[in-house]
């Protein structure tokens, strides 16, 4: 049972990842499409700006989530890491009750803002409600609380085959043998 929860967590955090990726690829493409319209062909697109803030703000929540479950973020631990394990243990679960509620703060008003301007329309996108473009915000949050809470609970999942990248077998090189 206890490792049904990190392998499920595992799908979740390729989602994030993949989303993260698609959103950035798509980003690096839209931009320029859209300098390309606007100087070289001399007619400004609606639609590229919108679109890659979307895009950003998904990149920006979905690629949060991930990082942190890989412990990617920016941590200062100069004071902690001289602390005597107990305290330090005390200080980890601070940081795990701050997050948590940092997570469903964003989930809750960032759900509230998504879901009440759903009613209204991009003016550059008229099909687009404005609350899509709010909807990372407490989707994303929700993954990393899960996240918080299986590092929590579980401990960190950072050592994992599907968080690590450079976890490829290297062969030795001449030198070393």
């Amino acid at each position: 049972m206890t490792e049904k929860i990190p392998r499920l967590l595992d799908s979740i955090y390729l989602a994030c990842i993949w989303v993260s990726g698609l959103s950035i690829a798509a980003m690096s493409l839209i931009v320029p499409w859209g300098v390309y319209a606007r100087y070289v062909l001399g007619t400004g697109s609606n639609w590229p700006e919108p679109v890659a803030v979307l895009l950003m703000v998904t990149f920006t929540f979905f690629g949060a989530a991930a990082g942190y479950r890989a412990n990617a973020h920016i941590a200062v631990g100069m004071l902690t890491d001289r602390l005597p394990p107990p305290l330090r243990w005390l200080c980890e679960k601070i940081v795990d009750i701050c997050m948590v509620g940092i997570c469903l703060f964003v989930m809750v008003w960032g759900g509230k803002l998504a879901m009440e301007t759903m009613i209204q329309n991009l003016a550059d996108l008229p099909w687009m409600p404005v609350g899509v473009t709010y909807s990372p915000l407490p989707i994303g949050s929700a993954f990393t609380l899960l996240f918080v809470l299986e590092k929590a609970l579980l401990g960190s999942q950072a050592h994992r085959d599907v968080v690590t990248f450079d976890h490829e077998k290297v062969l030795p090189t001449v030198e070393a043998l």
